[in-house]
This record gives C-alpha cells, structure tokens and sequence, in this order.
C-alpha cells in the first residue's frame, strides 16, 4: 500500500514538474529552428565566399544544407509545422524557393545535391519586395505532419542522414538600379526556417514506409516543341509488400512568363496510377489580393489599385509572396508488384518552346513489413508526343528490349525497338502502348495516334 502510494505521489510530482509549466498548463510545441537569417546571393554569379549560417554547408550562391542532429530528430512528434520567413535584401522580383529533405548516406559529410535521394517539402515564390518599404519580410506555413513520421524513422535513420536543402533564386540586376542602397550589391534575399512540433498522443504510430520518386523533374516538352501532348511524366516503381494507407504528396507549379504562356494559362492537370485516373486540378485559381501586402516593389502583377476576385482566378497560377500547395492524394492500400504514377497538362503549350513545370512526388504509407533500409527504385519513363501524329518517342532511366502497340481490342499492330517509331501509317485512334525493359518487367500506356 504504502508503494502504490509512493508510486502516485511521484507520478503527480513527475506530471507537476515536466508535463506542465509553472501555470498549469500542457508544455508548448518545440521550436527545431534550422536556419537564422541565411543570406542568398546572384544565382548566376561566381559563387560567394561569404560567411556561412552556423554548420551550413553552401551548395550554391543560392542554396545552403545542413544536417539535422539527433536531439532535433528526437524531438518530433507527428505534428510537425514548418515556417519559413523570407527578407528582402537586393531583388525586387518574385522568385522560386524550395525546402528539400536530402537522404544522406550515414556518416558523410558531405554530398553531391544531383546523386542522393530528396524529398521536396516545401515550395514557395517571393513577392516583389523593396527591402527600404515595409513590410520587408513574407511569412510561409506549411503543415507538414507526415514528416513526423519520417524524422522518427529509426529504420530510416540508421541507414541515411537527414539534411536541409534550402534554396532561394534569387538576381539583384534590377534591384541594383530600382532599389535605393543596391548599387553594386549581389545579397538577393535572406530566410530563416523552422519546425514547430507537437505530439498528439491519441495518434498511434505507424511503420512508416517511403518512397522517393522525383524532386524537382520538369515533366514539360521534352523535345523543345509548343505541340500540345508533350507535358507528360511517368515514374514506374515495383513495391515488394503490401502498402497500407498510401499517399503521394505532390507539388507541382507552372513557369515561364512569356505571354500567353503556361505561367498565365490554367489547365486541367491529371494524376493518373496504373493507367486509372486517381486525381485532377487546375493550379492558382485563388485571389491574390492578399499577398499584396508583401509586393511593395511597383514592377509586380498588383498595379495601383485592388483587382476582383473573378479577375484573380481567371488566370493566376500562384501568387508571389505565397506558398504552393502540397496536394495529398490518398490511394487506400497498394498491393506489391508493379506500379505506374503519371501526371500530365494534356493541353499545355509552351510560347517559344520556353517554360517550366517542376515536379516533386513521394509515396508514403503503412508497412507490416518495414521497407525503409531497403534499396528500391524508381524508373523514370518519358513517352512524348501524345497524341501523336508521326512518331513516338520513349526515354527511360532502364533500358528498354522491346517496345509493343496494341489495338484496343488486343490486335498487336507494331513491334520496335529502341526509342522512337514511325507510327504515321497507323490510322487515327487509340493505341496500348506496351514497354518491356531488358529485366522483363512492363508496363502499358494509353496512345492516341492523330
């Protein structure tokens, strides 16, 4: 009797001291900040020799990496926001900005950003910001619970370091004769970025599975051309156990600012796995008058006065100074074996062969079996243009034996090899395209001959 009472005054001692702080209250979230004030520079100058955030590595004049500790590891729960705020130093134009997840083999230290695995968490675009009007800072927030579940990963852990890519584009050339004090100046912006993390114990923990697939792949037209049909990717992978409770997280955006381009076109953007289409959305589509705020260069979109909402969603594909959406696309439980992810703007046209859709996906779910230390790949398959008049062509990351076209109704009507084929005797309709790589694994896609 006299232990269990000890027990409870202990255990009330305990709660009193650690769970809650002097007022009563639950502990708040922890705060793992990764960077404080790092200062980016011209994307295109030589690269600076400029001091350094505390134990960063500079990868570039606008990208830095550090390696997240144990004790930051160790203090995740599976709440996780993250927070990044952006400074205007000397570039007044809305840029791109990404927060990448690098899978570092353990104990390097260091790395090459094009070999490792990557995971991008976060993407957002400045606004146009003159650093001597304020405000001179943007916030972004992301909310990024899944990651909890990586950051605990000791399967994960034990294989692979995590590191913290942070890039911001920047170039001063305007800002060095439109803004006052950046004369000769190459410092472009500055951001700080942190996580603030919570635990919610009546979430249990999960055997956490991932898969990394693409980070930062343009899926636009592969062969330089404005033909619409080009804007397709395609990342074939084979899982080996049952995956439970599957998600991809995508973030995609459009870029290229000529007129009429795919900056300032909203298309239709389908999601499409194992040939079955799981998801569809067209990007922007939101008014940007509340980002105003930060554009408080006059060289931007906003012009003097406020625009409509309807004027706003009729055209924009994101804002400057917010961030671009994560889009979560659960696809309940995916059985092993073969499976193929593909996002395409079927209408996409790029003026002058220019412009960009960057693209980032990963697989994460539920494993009984835990897969994390265990190598598996993803192959990366380009098949463009399609529809198709003429030829087909097909790239792949695995080289491919034999490549078959089918009829709808199963008539095989044409065998090639390699990468391209004349299909301009075909008439006009709809094709099962069948691609067999050299270790005897296939997968089809749908064509349309024109």
């Amino acid at each position: 009797m006299k232990q269990n009472l000890f027990s409870i005054i202990f255990l009330s001692l305990f709660i009193s001291l650690f769970g809650k702080n002097n007022v009563g209250n639950p502990l708040p979230p922890s705060v793992v900040t990764v960077y404080q004030d790092a200062v980016f520079y011209d994307m295109y100058a030589a690269t600076v020799n400029q001091p350094l955030p505390t134990d960063a590595v500079r990868l570039s004049n606008s990208t830095y990496t550090k390696k997240m500790t144990d004790a930051q590891l160790d203090s995740f729960g599976n709440q996780v926001t993250m927070n990044v705020t952006i400074g205007a130093l000397c570039d007044n134009y809305d840029r791109l900005a990404h927060v990448l997840l690098a899978l570092v083999p353990k104990g390097a230290s260091s790395y090459d950003t094009n070999l490792v695995k990557k995971l991008e968490i976060g993407r957002f675009v400045t606004p146009f910001m003159n650093k001597n009007i304020s405000p001179t800072s943007v916030p972004y927030t992301f909310q990024v619970d899944n990651l909890g579940a990586i950051f605990k990963d000791m399967n994960l852990r034990s294989q692979y370091d995590f590191w913290i890519e942070f890039t911001v584009l920047g170039v001063p050339y305007a800002a060095q004769t439109q803004v006052s004090g950046c004369a000769g100046r190459i410092d472009t912006f500055k951001g700080t970025l942190s996580f603030t993390t919570d635990n919610n114990s009546s979430i249990p923990p999960v055997n956490n599975f991932l898969l990394t697939m693409a980070a930062l792949k343009s899926f636009n037209n592969y062969n330089a051309t404005d033909e619409p049909g080009t804007t397709l990717r395609m990342l074939n992978f084979t899982l080996p156990n049952t995956v439970n409770n599957a998600s991809f997280y995508l973030i995609t955006s459009n870029h290229g600012a000529n007129s009429g381009g795919e900056e300032y076109v909203r298309r239709q953007h389908y999601v499409y796995l194992n040939d079955v289409q799981i998801f569809t959305y067209k990007p922007g589509g939101i008014s940007c008058e509340p980002f105003r705020q930060y554009n408080t260069q006059g060289n931007g979109i906003y012009g003097s006065s406020p625009q409509s909402t309807s004027w706003w969603t009729s055209w924009n594909n994101w804002c400057p100074g917010n961030s671009v959406p994560i889009r979560k696309i659960s696809v309940g439980n995916l059985e092993p074996g073969l499976h193929t992810f593909t996002i395409t703007v079927p209408d996409a046209q790029f003026v002058g062969q220019q412009g960009d859709f960057p693209l980032s996906v990963y697989l994460q779910g539920e494993a009984s079996n835990v897969l994390g230390v265990k190598e598996m790949t993803v192959t990366d398959v380009k098949i463009y243009p399609n529809p198709a008049s003429n030829f087909i062509k097909i790239s792949s990351t695995k080289k491919i034996r034999e490549t078959e076209m089918y009829s709808v109704d199963g008539r095989l009507v044409k065998t090639f090899k390699g990468g391209e084929s004349d299909i301009s005797e075909l008439q006009t309709g709809t094709y099962i395209l069948k691609v067999t790589f050299e270790d005897g694994i296939s997968f089809k896609h749908k064509i349309i001959k024109k």
